[in-house]
Protein backbone atom coordinates (compact mmCIF):
# COMPACT_ATOMS: atom_id res chain seq x y z
CA UNK A 1 0.00 0.00 0.00
CA UNK A 2 1.35 3.41 -0.95
CA UNK A 3 1.86 5.63 2.06
CA UNK A 4 0.15 8.99 2.34
CA UNK A 5 2.95 11.20 3.65
CA UNK A 6 0.65 13.93 4.85
CA UNK A 7 -0.06 11.74 7.89
CA UNK A 8 3.64 11.48 8.63
CA UNK A 9 4.04 15.23 8.25
CA UNK A 10 1.24 15.80 10.77
CA UNK A 11 3.04 13.59 13.27
CA UNK A 12 6.29 15.40 12.51
CA UNK A 13 4.79 18.81 13.16
CA UNK A 14 3.51 17.72 16.58
CA UNK A 15 6.91 16.27 17.52
CA UNK A 16 8.62 19.47 16.42
CA UNK A 17 6.22 21.43 18.64
CA UNK A 18 6.90 19.11 21.59
CA UNK A 19 10.66 19.46 21.23
CA UNK A 20 10.31 23.26 21.00
CA UNK A 21 7.97 23.49 23.98
CA UNK A 22 10.67 24.44 26.53
CA UNK A 23 11.84 27.19 24.17
CA UNK A 24 8.29 28.49 23.72
CA UNK A 25 7.99 28.50 27.50
CA UNK A 26 11.22 30.46 27.89
CA UNK A 27 10.06 33.02 25.32
CA UNK A 28 6.76 33.36 27.16
CA UNK A 29 8.35 33.70 30.60
CA UNK A 30 11.18 36.00 29.57
CA UNK A 31 9.19 38.02 27.06
CA UNK A 32 11.04 41.11 25.88
CA UNK A 33 13.84 40.33 28.36
CA UNK A 34 14.86 37.17 26.49
CA UNK A 35 18.61 37.36 25.85
CA UNK A 36 18.91 34.69 23.16
CA UNK A 37 19.77 31.50 25.05
CA UNK A 38 18.23 28.13 24.34
CA UNK A 39 16.15 26.35 26.97
CA UNK A 40 17.89 23.11 27.72
CA UNK A 41 15.90 19.92 28.26
CA UNK A 42 18.65 18.01 30.03
CA UNK A 43 21.52 19.03 32.31
CA UNK A 44 24.06 17.43 29.98
CA UNK A 45 23.08 19.56 27.00
CA UNK A 46 25.46 22.33 28.08
CA UNK A 47 28.46 20.09 27.38
CA UNK A 48 27.12 19.20 23.95
CA UNK A 49 26.47 22.87 23.23
CA UNK A 50 30.00 23.81 24.31
CA UNK A 51 31.50 21.27 21.89
CA UNK A 52 29.11 22.45 19.19
CA UNK A 53 30.23 26.06 19.70
CA UNK A 54 33.85 24.96 19.31
CA UNK A 55 33.09 23.22 16.00
CA UNK A 56 31.12 26.22 14.73
CA UNK A 57 34.18 28.34 15.55
CA UNK A 58 36.30 26.04 13.38
CA UNK A 59 38.24 24.39 16.19
CA UNK A 60 39.54 20.83 15.59
CA UNK A 61 37.55 17.66 16.23
CA UNK A 62 39.61 16.94 19.34
CA UNK A 63 38.95 20.09 21.32
CA UNK A 64 38.13 20.82 24.94
CA UNK A 65 36.01 23.96 25.37
CA UNK A 66 36.26 23.82 29.16
CA UNK A 67 40.08 24.05 29.22
CA UNK A 68 40.83 25.61 25.83
CA UNK A 69 43.17 22.74 24.96
CA UNK A 70 42.87 21.84 21.29
CA UNK A 71 44.61 19.10 19.34
CA UNK A 72 47.75 20.22 17.55
CA UNK A 73 51.02 18.79 16.32
CA UNK A 74 52.82 20.23 19.33
CA UNK A 75 50.13 19.24 21.84
CA UNK A 76 48.22 16.17 20.62
CA UNK A 77 45.05 15.41 22.54
CA UNK A 78 43.52 12.00 23.28
CA UNK A 79 40.06 11.02 22.09
CA UNK A 80 37.02 11.94 24.14
CA UNK A 81 33.36 10.98 24.07
CA UNK A 82 32.79 14.00 21.87
CA UNK A 83 35.62 13.50 19.39
CA UNK A 84 34.68 9.84 18.87
CA UNK A 85 30.96 10.61 18.55
CA UNK A 86 31.60 13.44 16.09
CA UNK A 87 29.08 12.73 13.31
CA UNK A 88 26.01 14.19 15.03
CA UNK A 89 27.67 17.44 16.20
CA UNK A 90 29.23 18.03 12.78
CA UNK A 91 25.81 17.45 11.19
CA UNK A 92 24.59 20.39 13.26
CA UNK A 93 27.73 22.56 13.31
CA UNK A 94 28.44 22.65 9.58
CA UNK A 95 25.01 24.01 8.55
CA UNK A 96 25.11 26.41 11.50
CA UNK A 97 28.50 27.75 10.39
CA UNK A 98 27.26 28.07 6.81
CA UNK A 99 24.16 29.98 7.92
CA UNK A 100 25.97 32.08 10.52
CA UNK A 101 23.94 30.62 13.40
CA UNK A 102 25.31 30.47 16.94
CA UNK A 103 25.23 27.47 19.26
CA UNK A 104 21.96 28.39 21.06
CA UNK A 105 20.07 28.65 17.77
CA UNK A 106 21.72 25.49 16.45
CA UNK A 107 20.66 23.59 19.57
CA UNK A 108 17.09 24.90 19.30
CA UNK A 109 16.63 24.13 15.62
CA UNK A 110 18.41 20.77 15.67
CA UNK A 111 16.00 19.46 18.31
CA UNK A 112 12.96 20.44 16.27
CA UNK A 113 14.39 18.98 13.05
CA UNK A 114 15.32 15.75 14.82
CA UNK A 115 11.80 15.44 16.24
CA UNK A 116 10.24 16.01 12.84
CA UNK A 117 12.49 13.48 11.08
CA UNK A 118 12.04 10.90 13.84
CA UNK A 119 8.26 11.13 13.48
CA UNK A 120 8.56 10.62 9.72
CA UNK A 121 10.90 7.66 10.21
CA UNK A 122 8.60 5.88 12.68
CA UNK A 123 5.58 6.64 10.48
CA UNK A 124 7.40 5.22 7.46
CA UNK A 125 8.36 2.03 9.26
CA UNK A 126 5.01 1.32 10.92
CA UNK A 127 3.10 2.39 7.81
CA UNK A 128 5.03 -0.07 5.63
CA UNK A 129 4.70 -2.93 8.12
CA UNK A 130 0.95 -2.48 8.70
CA UNK A 131 0.02 -1.10 5.29
CA UNK A 132 -1.92 1.77 6.84
CA UNK A 133 -0.91 5.45 6.81
CA UNK A 134 -3.56 6.47 9.31
CA UNK A 135 -2.36 3.94 11.84
CA UNK A 136 1.27 4.81 11.03
CA UNK A 137 0.61 8.39 12.12
CA UNK A 138 -1.09 7.29 15.33
CA UNK A 139 1.73 4.84 16.12
CA UNK A 140 4.41 7.45 15.42
CA UNK A 141 2.80 9.91 17.83
CA UNK A 142 2.27 7.21 20.45
CA UNK A 143 5.82 5.86 20.31
CA UNK A 144 7.52 9.26 20.44
CA UNK A 145 5.19 11.16 22.76
CA UNK A 146 5.06 8.13 25.06
CA UNK A 147 8.80 7.50 25.17
CA UNK A 148 9.29 8.68 28.75
CA UNK A 149 6.20 6.72 29.83
CA UNK A 150 7.58 3.60 28.13
CA UNK A 151 10.72 4.05 30.23
CA UNK A 152 8.64 4.30 33.40
CA UNK A 153 9.67 7.92 33.89
CA UNK A 154 8.63 11.45 33.02
CA UNK A 155 5.31 13.07 33.84
CA UNK A 156 3.78 9.87 35.21
CA UNK A 157 6.08 10.11 38.22
CA UNK A 158 4.77 13.55 39.11
CA UNK A 159 1.13 12.84 38.43
CA UNK A 160 1.01 9.81 40.73
CA UNK A 161 3.89 10.82 42.99
CA UNK A 162 5.74 7.56 42.25
CA UNK A 163 9.08 8.89 41.04
CA UNK A 164 10.95 11.78 39.53
CA UNK A 165 9.29 13.91 36.84
CA UNK A 166 12.53 14.40 34.90
CA UNK A 167 13.46 13.80 32.04
CA UNK A 168 11.75 15.75 29.26
CA UNK A 169 11.29 13.69 26.03
CA UNK A 170 14.60 11.84 26.64
CA UNK A 171 15.08 10.65 23.06
CA UNK A 172 15.38 14.25 21.95
CA UNK A 173 18.17 15.42 24.21
CA UNK A 174 20.13 17.62 21.82
CA UNK A 175 22.06 16.68 19.80
CA UNK A 176 22.82 13.32 21.41
CA UNK A 177 20.83 11.17 20.99
CA UNK A 178 18.36 13.41 19.09
CA UNK A 179 20.24 13.61 15.78
CA UNK A 180 21.16 9.91 15.69
CA UNK A 181 17.80 8.76 17.06
CA UNK A 182 15.82 8.69 13.74
CA UNK A 183 18.52 6.61 12.11
CA UNK A 184 17.55 3.53 14.10
CA UNK A 185 14.13 3.55 12.48
CA UNK A 186 15.61 4.47 9.10
CA UNK A 187 17.79 1.35 9.26
CA UNK A 188 14.72 -0.74 10.12
CA UNK A 189 12.78 0.73 7.21
CA UNK A 190 15.66 0.20 4.79
CA UNK A 191 16.00 -3.46 5.83
CA UNK A 192 12.29 -3.89 5.14
CA UNK A 193 12.78 -2.36 1.68
CA UNK A 194 15.87 -4.53 1.12
CA UNK A 195 13.87 -7.70 1.80
CA UNK A 196 11.28 -6.66 -0.81
CA UNK A 197 13.64 -5.75 -3.64
CA UNK A 198 13.67 -8.32 -6.43
CA UNK A 199 16.92 -7.20 -8.06
CA UNK A 200 20.17 -8.30 -6.37
CA UNK A 201 21.75 -5.01 -7.39
CA UNK A 202 18.99 -3.01 -5.77
CA UNK A 203 19.13 -5.14 -2.63
CA UNK A 204 22.85 -4.40 -2.38
CA UNK A 205 22.25 -0.69 -2.94
CA UNK A 206 19.68 -0.57 -0.15
CA UNK A 207 21.97 -2.60 2.11
CA UNK A 208 24.78 -0.11 1.45
CA UNK A 209 22.47 2.79 2.32
CA UNK A 210 21.43 1.03 5.53
CA UNK A 211 25.10 0.47 6.37
CA UNK A 212 25.77 4.20 5.90
CA UNK A 213 22.93 4.98 8.32
CA UNK A 214 24.41 2.49 10.76
CA UNK A 215 27.82 4.15 10.39
CA UNK A 216 26.28 7.50 11.25
CA UNK A 217 24.94 6.04 14.50
CA UNK A 218 28.33 4.45 15.27
CA UNK A 219 30.04 7.84 15.16
CA UNK A 220 27.16 9.61 16.90
CA UNK A 221 26.02 7.66 19.96
CA UNK A 222 27.06 4.35 21.48
CA UNK A 223 23.61 3.39 22.76
CA UNK A 224 21.98 3.92 19.36
CA UNK A 225 24.41 1.90 17.27
CA UNK A 226 24.52 -0.99 19.71
CA UNK A 227 20.71 -1.02 19.66
CA UNK A 228 20.79 -1.20 15.84
CA UNK A 229 23.21 -4.12 16.13
CA UNK A 230 20.96 -5.83 18.67
CA UNK A 231 17.97 -5.40 16.37
CA UNK A 232 19.82 -6.80 13.34
CA UNK A 233 20.74 -9.86 15.40
CA UNK A 234 17.11 -10.17 16.51
CA UNK A 235 15.87 -9.98 12.92
CA UNK A 236 18.25 -12.75 11.89
CA UNK A 237 17.12 -14.93 14.79
CA UNK A 238 13.43 -14.37 14.05
CA UNK A 239 13.95 -15.17 10.38
CA UNK A 240 15.50 -18.49 11.31
CA UNK A 241 12.80 -19.30 13.87
CA UNK A 242 9.74 -18.23 11.87
CA UNK A 243 11.10 -19.16 8.39
CA UNK A 244 9.01 -16.84 6.21
CA UNK A 245 8.95 -17.16 2.41
CA UNK A 246 12.22 -16.00 0.85
CA UNK A 247 14.20 -16.97 3.95
CA UNK A 248 17.44 -17.83 2.15
CA UNK A 249 17.47 -14.59 0.16
CA UNK A 250 16.64 -12.49 3.23
CA UNK A 251 19.39 -14.13 5.30
CA UNK A 252 21.84 -13.52 2.47
CA UNK A 253 20.86 -9.86 2.21
CA UNK A 254 21.12 -9.46 5.98
CA UNK A 255 24.59 -11.04 5.92
CA UNK A 256 25.72 -8.53 3.28
CA UNK A 257 24.40 -5.68 5.40
CA UNK A 258 26.10 -7.13 8.48
CA UNK A 259 29.42 -7.32 6.66
CA UNK A 260 29.17 -3.76 5.41
CA UNK A 261 28.16 -2.52 8.86
CA UNK A 262 31.02 -4.38 10.55
CA UNK A 263 33.60 -2.59 8.39
CA UNK A 264 32.45 0.77 9.80
CA UNK A 265 33.48 -0.41 13.28
CA UNK A 266 37.17 -0.78 12.39
CA UNK A 267 38.01 2.96 12.59
CA UNK A 268 35.75 3.18 15.62
CA UNK A 269 37.81 0.56 17.41
CA UNK A 270 40.98 2.53 16.64
CA UNK A 271 39.49 5.77 18.00
CA UNK A 272 38.48 3.94 21.18
CA UNK A 273 42.04 2.68 21.59
CA UNK A 274 43.19 6.33 21.66
CA UNK A 275 40.70 7.40 24.33
CA UNK A 276 41.59 9.44 27.39
CA UNK A 277 41.80 7.76 30.79
CA UNK A 278 39.03 10.02 32.09
CA UNK A 279 36.64 8.46 29.58
CA UNK A 280 36.74 5.13 31.39
CA UNK A 281 36.25 6.90 34.71
CA UNK A 282 33.10 8.59 33.43
CA UNK A 283 31.62 5.59 31.63
CA UNK A 284 31.37 3.26 34.67
CA UNK A 285 31.94 -0.04 32.87
CA UNK A 286 30.87 -2.93 35.14
CA UNK A 287 32.00 -6.55 34.82
CA UNK A 288 28.93 -8.67 35.51
CA UNK A 289 26.84 -11.52 34.14
CA UNK A 290 23.75 -10.82 36.22
CA UNK A 291 20.47 -10.97 34.23
CA UNK A 292 18.33 -7.84 34.08
CA UNK A 293 14.67 -8.29 33.16
CA UNK A 294 12.99 -5.86 35.57
CA UNK A 295 12.79 -2.95 33.13
CA UNK A 296 9.71 -1.24 31.73
CA UNK A 297 10.83 -1.62 28.07
CA UNK A 298 11.19 -5.37 28.62
CA UNK A 299 7.61 -5.55 29.91
CA UNK A 300 6.32 -3.52 26.97
CA UNK A 301 8.19 -5.69 24.48
CA UNK A 302 6.77 -8.81 26.12
CA UNK A 303 3.25 -7.35 25.89
CA UNK A 304 3.74 -6.68 22.18
CA UNK A 305 4.98 -10.20 21.57
CA UNK A 306 2.05 -11.67 23.53
CA UNK A 307 -0.46 -9.65 21.48
CA UNK A 308 1.09 -10.79 18.21
CA UNK A 309 1.27 -14.44 19.24
CA UNK A 310 -2.29 -14.30 20.56
CA UNK A 311 -3.48 -12.69 17.32
CA UNK A 312 -1.75 -15.40 15.30
CA UNK A 313 -3.39 -18.11 17.42
CA UNK A 314 -6.78 -16.54 16.66
CA UNK A 315 -6.01 -16.34 12.97
CA UNK A 316 -5.92 -12.54 12.93
CA UNK A 317 -2.39 -12.32 11.54
CA UNK A 318 0.18 -14.54 9.85
CA UNK A 319 3.03 -15.41 12.16
CA UNK A 320 5.28 -16.56 9.30
CA UNK A 321 5.25 -13.20 7.58
CA UNK A 322 8.07 -10.69 7.31
CA UNK A 323 5.93 -8.16 9.17
CA UNK A 324 5.63 -10.57 12.11
CA UNK A 325 9.40 -11.09 12.00
CA UNK A 326 9.90 -7.34 12.30
CA UNK A 327 7.34 -6.93 15.07
CA UNK A 328 8.81 -9.72 17.19
CA UNK A 329 12.37 -8.56 16.55
CA UNK A 330 11.51 -5.07 17.81
CA UNK A 331 9.81 -6.54 20.87
CA UNK A 332 12.86 -8.71 21.60
CA UNK A 333 15.41 -5.86 21.47
CA UNK A 334 14.99 -4.75 25.12
CA UNK A 335 15.70 -8.27 26.36
CA UNK A 336 18.93 -8.29 24.34
CA UNK A 337 19.98 -4.78 25.43
CA UNK A 338 19.53 -5.39 29.14
CA UNK A 339 20.95 -8.91 29.15
CA UNK A 340 23.81 -8.89 26.65
CA UNK A 341 26.15 -8.88 29.68
CA UNK A 342 25.21 -12.50 30.29
CA UNK A 343 27.31 -13.21 27.17
CA UNK A 344 29.82 -10.34 27.06
CA UNK A 345 30.31 -10.00 30.82
CA UNK A 346 30.16 -6.19 30.49
CA UNK A 347 27.45 -3.72 31.41
CA UNK A 348 27.70 -0.02 30.56
CA UNK A 349 25.11 2.24 32.22
CA UNK A 350 21.99 0.34 31.01
CA UNK A 351 19.77 3.21 32.18
CA UNK A 352 20.71 4.92 28.91
CA UNK A 353 19.07 2.08 26.98
CA UNK A 354 15.99 2.42 29.16
CA UNK A 355 15.39 6.13 28.57
CA UNK A 356 17.07 6.99 25.26
CA UNK A 357 16.28 4.15 22.84
CA UNK A 358 15.13 0.78 24.24
CA UNK A 359 11.86 2.27 25.45
CA UNK A 360 11.05 3.65 22.00
CA UNK A 361 11.96 0.39 20.26
CA UNK A 362 9.74 -1.61 22.63
CA UNK A 363 6.87 0.84 22.08
CA UNK A 364 7.35 0.54 18.31
CA UNK A 365 7.22 -3.25 18.58
CA UNK A 366 4.00 -3.00 20.58
CA UNK A 367 2.43 -0.63 18.05
CA UNK A 368 3.38 -2.82 15.09
CA UNK A 369 2.00 -5.91 16.83
CA UNK A 370 -1.31 -4.16 17.55
CA UNK A 371 -1.44 -2.87 13.98
CA UNK A 372 -0.90 -6.31 12.47
CA UNK A 373 -3.50 -7.96 14.70
CA UNK A 374 -5.99 -5.18 13.91
CA UNK A 375 -5.45 -5.30 10.15
CA UNK A 376 -8.57 -7.41 9.60
CA UNK A 377 -10.63 -4.78 11.38
CA UNK A 378 -9.46 -2.29 8.75
CA UNK A 379 -10.64 -4.63 6.03
CA UNK A 380 -14.02 -5.34 7.65
CA UNK A 381 -14.78 -2.06 9.44
CA UNK A 382 -12.57 0.71 8.06
CA UNK A 383 -14.62 3.47 9.70
CA UNK A 384 -14.26 1.89 13.15
CA UNK A 385 -10.54 1.29 12.56
CA UNK A 386 -10.04 4.90 11.47
CA UNK A 387 -11.90 6.15 14.52
CA UNK A 388 -9.76 3.98 16.79
CA UNK A 389 -6.56 5.19 15.14
CA UNK A 390 -7.71 8.80 15.41
CA UNK A 391 -8.51 8.35 19.10
CA UNK A 392 -5.07 6.85 19.65
CA UNK A 393 -3.41 9.77 17.87
CA UNK A 394 -5.39 12.35 19.83
CA UNK A 395 -4.58 10.60 23.10
CA UNK A 396 -0.89 10.58 22.19
CA UNK A 397 -0.94 14.29 21.37
CA UNK A 398 -2.71 15.11 24.64
CA UNK A 399 -0.22 13.02 26.56
CA UNK A 400 2.62 14.76 24.74
CA UNK A 401 1.44 18.10 26.05
CA UNK A 402 1.02 16.58 29.54
CA UNK A 403 4.67 15.47 29.37
CA UNK A 404 5.69 18.97 28.28
CA UNK A 405 3.76 20.67 31.06
CA UNK A 406 5.00 18.44 33.88
CA UNK A 407 8.61 17.92 32.91
CA UNK A 408 9.81 21.38 31.91
CA UNK A 409 9.16 22.77 35.38
CA UNK A 410 12.18 20.90 36.74
CA UNK A 411 14.56 23.10 34.75
CA UNK A 412 12.53 26.31 34.42
CA UNK A 413 14.48 28.27 37.02
CA UNK A 414 17.81 27.09 35.62
CA UNK A 415 16.89 28.16 32.11
CA UNK A 416 15.79 31.59 33.32
CA UNK A 417 19.11 32.04 35.13
CA UNK A 418 21.06 30.89 32.07
CA UNK A 419 19.22 33.33 29.84
CA UNK A 420 19.76 36.26 32.20
CA UNK A 421 23.45 35.37 32.18
CA UNK A 422 23.65 35.67 28.38
CA UNK A 423 24.50 39.37 28.69
CA UNK A 424 27.55 38.44 30.76
CA UNK A 425 28.62 35.79 28.27
CA UNK A 426 28.26 38.21 25.37
CA UNK A 427 30.35 40.80 27.22
CA UNK A 428 33.05 38.18 27.82
CA UNK A 429 32.92 37.37 24.12
CA UNK A 430 33.59 41.03 23.37
CA UNK A 431 36.49 41.07 25.82
CA UNK A 432 37.89 37.92 24.21
CA UNK A 433 38.56 39.88 21.04
CA UNK A 434 41.31 41.71 22.91
CA UNK A 435 43.05 38.48 23.93
CA UNK A 436 45.71 36.91 21.63
CA UNK A 437 44.39 33.38 22.29
CA UNK A 438 40.81 33.71 23.62
CA UNK A 439 40.33 29.95 24.01
CA UNK A 440 43.20 29.84 26.49
CA UNK A 441 41.94 32.82 28.49
CA UNK A 442 40.43 31.51 31.72
CA UNK A 443 37.36 32.75 33.58
CA UNK A 444 36.93 32.27 37.31
CA UNK A 445 33.13 32.20 37.58
CA UNK A 446 31.56 31.88 41.01
CA UNK A 447 28.25 30.67 39.57
CA UNK A 448 28.47 26.93 38.90
CA UNK A 449 25.45 26.82 36.58
CA UNK A 450 26.63 29.84 34.62
CA UNK A 451 30.22 28.52 34.36
CA UNK A 452 28.90 25.24 32.95
CA UNK A 453 27.01 27.13 30.25
CA UNK A 454 29.65 29.77 29.46
CA UNK A 455 31.77 27.92 26.83
CA UNK A 456 28.71 27.50 24.60
CA UNK A 457 28.40 31.31 24.34
CA UNK A 458 31.89 32.75 24.91
CA UNK A 459 35.26 31.38 23.72
CA UNK A 460 37.07 31.49 27.07
CA UNK A 461 37.60 28.40 29.20
CA UNK A 462 36.74 28.22 32.90
CA UNK A 463 38.58 27.32 36.09
CA UNK A 464 35.97 24.68 36.85
CA UNK A 465 32.57 23.56 35.56
CA UNK A 466 30.32 20.62 36.29
CA UNK A 467 30.91 18.98 32.92
CA UNK A 468 34.61 19.67 32.36
CA UNK A 469 35.62 16.11 33.26
CA UNK A 470 33.70 14.59 30.32
CA UNK A 471 36.24 16.08 27.93
CA UNK A 472 39.80 14.87 27.43
CA UNK A 473 41.73 18.06 28.17
CA UNK A 474 42.30 17.14 31.82
CA UNK A 475 43.26 13.99 33.65
CA UNK A 476 40.95 12.96 36.48
CA UNK A 477 43.40 14.34 39.05
CA UNK A 478 43.73 17.65 37.19
CA UNK A 479 39.96 17.93 37.07
CA UNK A 480 39.71 17.44 40.83
CA UNK A 481 42.43 20.02 41.45
CA UNK A 482 40.53 22.52 39.30
CA UNK A 483 37.58 22.05 41.63
CA UNK A 484 39.84 22.44 44.65
CA UNK A 485 41.16 25.68 43.17
CA UNK A 486 37.64 26.96 42.49
CA UNK A 487 36.68 26.26 46.10
CA UNK A 488 39.87 27.71 47.56
CA UNK A 489 39.58 31.00 45.71
CA UNK A 490 36.12 31.40 47.25
CA UNK A 491 37.40 30.70 50.75
CA UNK A 492 35.89 27.25 51.31
CA UNK A 493 37.43 25.40 54.25
CA UNK A 494 37.87 21.69 54.85
CA UNK A 495 34.69 21.70 56.95
CA UNK A 496 32.82 23.51 54.16
CA UNK A 497 33.85 20.84 51.70
CA UNK A 498 32.55 18.10 53.97
CA UNK A 499 29.17 19.82 54.01
CA UNK A 500 29.15 20.08 50.21
CA UNK A 501 30.00 16.40 49.79
CA UNK A 502 27.02 15.47 51.96
CA UNK A 503 24.51 17.79 50.30
CA UNK A 504 25.62 18.75 46.77
CA UNK A 505 25.48 16.19 43.96
CA UNK A 506 27.81 18.29 41.76
CA UNK A 507 30.52 18.06 44.42
CA UNK A 508 30.09 14.29 44.66
CA UNK A 509 30.44 13.97 40.89
CA UNK A 510 33.45 16.30 40.74
CA UNK A 511 35.39 14.43 43.40
CA UNK A 512 34.15 10.82 43.23
CA UNK A 513 32.63 10.42 39.76
CA UNK A 514 29.14 9.93 38.35
CA UNK A 515 28.75 6.45 39.76
CA UNK A 516 28.83 7.62 43.37
CA UNK A 517 25.96 10.10 43.44
CA UNK A 518 23.12 7.83 42.23
CA UNK A 519 22.29 4.15 41.83
CA UNK A 520 20.75 4.76 38.38
CA UNK A 521 23.99 4.51 36.42
CA UNK A 522 25.72 1.44 37.77
CA UNK A 523 24.74 -1.89 39.30
CA UNK A 524 27.83 -1.57 41.53
CA UNK A 525 26.75 1.69 43.11
CA UNK A 526 27.87 2.16 46.69
CA UNK A 527 27.18 5.23 48.85
CA UNK A 528 30.13 7.25 50.08
CA UNK A 529 31.64 6.08 53.33
CA UNK A 530 32.71 8.30 56.20
CA UNK A 531 36.30 7.27 55.56
CA UNK A 532 36.11 8.34 51.93
CA UNK A 533 34.64 11.71 52.86
CA UNK A 534 37.30 12.32 55.50
CA UNK A 535 40.08 11.28 53.14
CA UNK A 536 38.86 13.64 50.40
CA UNK A 537 38.61 16.55 52.82
CA UNK A 538 42.17 15.84 53.97
CA UNK A 539 43.37 15.91 50.35
CA UNK A 540 41.72 19.28 49.88
CA UNK A 541 43.37 20.64 53.03
CA UNK A 542 46.74 19.42 51.79
CA UNK A 543 46.13 21.06 48.40
CA UNK A 544 45.31 24.38 50.08
CA UNK A 545 48.44 24.28 52.23
CA UNK A 546 50.70 23.81 49.22
CA UNK A 547 48.73 25.90 46.72
CA UNK A 548 50.68 28.25 44.46
CA UNK A 549 48.62 30.03 41.80
CA UNK A 550 51.77 30.57 39.76
CA UNK A 551 52.40 26.86 39.42
CA UNK A 552 52.13 26.12 35.65
CA UNK A 553 49.73 23.28 36.42
CA UNK A 554 47.08 25.80 37.44
CA UNK A 555 45.32 28.00 34.87
CA UNK A 556 46.10 31.71 34.92
CA UNK A 557 42.86 33.61 35.49
CA UNK A 558 42.11 36.46 33.08
CA UNK A 559 38.56 37.27 34.18
CA UNK A 560 36.62 37.02 37.42
CA UNK A 561 32.81 36.94 37.40
CA UNK A 562 30.87 37.34 40.65
CA UNK A 563 27.06 37.19 41.01
CA UNK A 564 25.64 40.22 42.81
CA UNK A 565 24.46 37.97 45.64
CA UNK A 566 28.06 36.99 46.39
CA UNK A 567 30.45 39.30 48.29
CA UNK A 568 33.37 40.80 46.38
CA UNK A 569 35.80 40.04 49.19
CA UNK A 570 37.94 37.10 48.02
CA UNK A 571 41.19 37.23 50.01
CA UNK A 572 42.44 33.89 48.73
CA UNK A 573 42.03 35.10 45.16
CA UNK A 574 43.35 38.61 45.77
CA UNK A 575 46.49 37.17 47.30
CA UNK A 576 47.54 36.05 43.82
CA UNK A 577 45.69 38.38 41.43
CA UNK A 578 45.02 42.06 40.93
CA UNK A 579 41.78 43.18 39.30
CA UNK A 580 40.42 46.30 37.72
CA UNK A 581 37.40 48.28 38.95
CA UNK A 582 35.03 45.83 37.26
CA UNK A 583 31.77 46.46 35.46
CA UNK A 584 28.17 45.61 36.30
CA UNK A 585 26.38 43.44 33.74
CA UNK A 586 22.91 41.93 34.30
CA UNK A 587 23.41 41.39 38.02
CA UNK A 588 27.02 40.19 37.79
CA UNK A 589 30.36 41.92 38.25
CA UNK A 590 33.03 41.24 35.63
CA UNK A 591 36.67 41.92 36.51
CA UNK A 592 39.72 41.75 34.29
CA UNK A 593 42.51 40.18 36.35
CA UNK A 594 46.25 39.72 36.11
CA UNK A 595 48.77 37.89 38.32
CA UNK A 596 50.56 39.91 40.96
CA UNK A 597 53.77 38.08 40.09
CA UNK A 598 54.26 37.13 36.46
CA UNK A 599 54.99 33.51 35.76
Amino acid sequence: MKLSWRFGIIAGIFLAVFTLYPQFNMWYVRGSEWQGNYAYNDLDEVAYAAYLRALIDGRPRKNDPYTGRDDSASAPQPESLFSIQFAAPYAVALPARLLGADAPWAMTVSGAVAGFIAALAVFWLVGMLTGNSWYGMAASLTVLAGGALAAGEGAIGGIFDIGQVYPFFPGFRRYIPAVAFPFFFLVCGLVWRMFHEESARRRFAVAALAALCFAFTVYSYFYIWTTVAAWLASVGLMLIVLRPDGLRRDIGSLAVLGGLAATTLVPYAYLLSQRADTMDHVQLLVMTREPDFARMPVYIGAAGAAILLGGAALGLTALRSRAAVFALSLCAVPVVLFNQQMVTGRSLQPIHYQVFIGNYVAAAGLMVSVGLVGAKLWELRPAIYRAAATSLAVTAVVWGFVECHWTIGVLDWVNEKRDRHMAVAKRLEELAAEHPDPHRATVMHLGSIEADDLPSIAPQNVVWARHQHVFAGLSWQESKERYYQWLHYQGFTEADLEGLIRTDFATTIALFGWGRHTDRLSSEYAPLTEAEIAEECARYAEFVRGFDAHDPRHPQVSFLVIPESHPDDLPNFDRWYARDGGEEVAGYRIYTTWPLVQR
